[in-house]
């Protein structure tokens, strides 16, 4: 198990924990493996099922239990700050958005009240969403986005959607007869590395201010957050469809 051409260790890097045991479990209930993969996003799927299909099912199982273990210890949290000119000496935020984004490799939710243009989030998203192996969402607040005076700089939910074409794109809407606030405001990267922030994505937020965050390494609370916040989509989002691709250029 020493070689870096090794499956198991292929699959480790491949799978999150809770795919790890949620495959374990439909293999145990005697599914197929086509079945069992479902649950894995289809980009991934021809890979994980030609590292698994070289051995039998027991050994599956076996290395998938393995992979739940493994992703299943936190291991460490940083503070993440911005502060006024270069005050801020440890764990700048603006660096940290960016290094996170930049180096996802299948996997970026992030929730936002809004997006400015001006933010350092605003190009990395776009240049992680043109890449194939990415599957990417994004939730954010519509009234901030699209009601009352535009502030120079701001995007609208269409234009995010359109600039982030073509990852998912969600809007709040109304429940209970209210419109839902989306106040949230994290990174999660590739279901393991957790940024949760005070800061709005805007050059300010960033730069400027007096902000505090911190960026979390556990697989599971990571999964847990995508997990809630997945399982309330249908009843406080909605999905916003651009009308294609578009540019919007970051504010000068």
């Amino acid at each position: 198990m020493g070689s870096s051409d090794d499956p198991a260790r292929k699959l480790g890097a491949l799978l999150t924990g809770s795919e790890a045991r949620e495959i374990a479990d439909h293999l145990s209930d005697d599914d197929t493996l086509t079945a069992s993969l479902r649950v894995v996003p289809v980009g991934r799927r021809a890979e994980i099922r030609l590292l698994l299909s070289g051995i039998d099912r027991t050994a599956m199982i076996t290395v998938l239990r393995a992979i739940e273990g493994a992703r299943s210890a936190p291991t460490t949290v940083d503070p993440l700050w911005t502060m006024p000119g270069h005050l801020a000496q440890h764990g700048r935020l603006t660096q940290s958005v960016t290094f996170l984004v930049d180096n996802a490799r299948y996997s970026i939710v992030c929730s936002t009240f809004n997006f400015q243009r001006s933010s350092g989030l605003w190009n990395g998203l776009r240049r992680a969403a043109q890449r194939p192996e990415i599957m990417m969402k994004v939730y954010i607040d519509t009234d901030a986005a699209d009601a009352g005076p535009r502030r120079p700089g701001s995007s609208t939910t269409d234009e995010v959607a359109a600039h982030l074409h073509p990852a998912l794109v969600l809007r709040t809407k109304r429940f209970d007869g209210r419109q839902v606030r989306n106040h949230s405001k994290f990174l999660s990267i590739d279901h393991r590395f957790l940024l949760v922030t005070s800061a709005n994505f805007s050059w300010s937020a960033e730069n400027a201010n007096l902000e505090f965050g911190v960026i979390i390494d556990n697989p599971n609370l990571a999964e847990a957050i995508e997990r809630e916040l997945r399982e309330a989509e249908n009843f406080i989002f909605e999905h916003v469809r651009p009308a294609g691709p578009a540019s919007c250029e970051p504010a000068e």
